[in-house]
């Protein structure tokens, strides 16, 4: 099936590694034009080196107030044209409620929630009908995850705000949805079951907790995303998807 990608062009934050450069590996691959972006430079760029010439890599912060006007920006003047983004964010730190500081609560805060929702106003300026803004939330948006306190606080919300802009911008043509990442085989995942005593032994009790029995990969969840992010997608939003193997209990 043809995604409809060739030639549009796609801002993902976060997307030096993890689940946003398996995305930007995705909407490559089927012709779509991409600026990534990361908190390191040096690594954002390295990730777009690898993907040709339809890709640029640049050093953004979420948190930054100017972050989301400058890679619009950048899209258009490298590329020509803006159709959508996939707004992602490194985790926050792990811990319980007594855990995590205010200092803790209030960087996450700015980088994982407003960030996230200034990049999105910032997006949903700039595009016209069949325009897209997705976000990497978390499966704590429908479930506590033990030991993510602050994710199980700010992903809720996220995913709220989402839907909300999806009844505003419905009307125009533009969509939002939402990916919910579950286990998926990344180094994030990796630093979370290493801080268990037996992380092997986690790793396998997680793995046996899944329906599909194992852990997803980065290709499969950025096939997902790249599938919402695309034209072929054009009757969904407003929704959360849950790239998880079927962990998620209910609909």
């Amino acid at each position: 099936m043809d995604l409809g990608l060739k030639d549009r062009v796609y801002v993902l934050t976060g997307a030096s590694r993890g689940l946003g450069l398996a995305t930007a590996r995705e909407l490559a691959a089927d012709g779509a034009r991409v600026i990534i972006s990361g908190r390191d430079g040096e690594a954002a760029e390295a990730a777009a080196r690898e993907l040709g010439p339809g890709a640029v890599g640049v050093a953004a912060d979420n948190a930054d107030p100017a972050t989301a006007e400058r890679l619009i920006a950048l899209a258009r003047e490298r590329f020509g044209r803006f159709d959508g983004i996939l707004i992602s964010v490194g985790g926050p730190p792990p811990g319980s409620a007594a855990d995590n500081d205010d200092a803790q609560w209030q960087a996450a805060f700015d980088s994982v929630f407003l960030g996230a929702v200034r990049l999105a106003r910032a997006a949903a300026a700039g595009l016209t009908e069949g325009g897209v803004i997705g976000f990497v939330l978390s499966a704590s948006a429908h479930e506590p995850i033990p030991g993510l306190t602050i994710s199980n606080g700010l992903r809720p919300g996220l995913a709220g705000f989402a839907n909300s802009l999806s009844r505003d911008l419905g009307p125009r043509g533009i969509r939002v949805v939402g990916l919910a990442p579950g286990r998926i085989d990344t180094d994030r995942v990796r630093e979370l079951d290493a801080l268990a005593r037996d992380p092997e032994a986690a790793r396998a009790r997680h793995g046996a907790s899944i329906p599909l029995g194992r852990y997803g990969t980065p290709q499969e969840f950025g096939r997902a995303a790249a599938f919402l992010l695309s034209p072929a997608a054009s009757y969904l939003t407003g929704v959360v998807l849950p790239v998880d193997g079927g962990a998620r209990h209910g609909f």
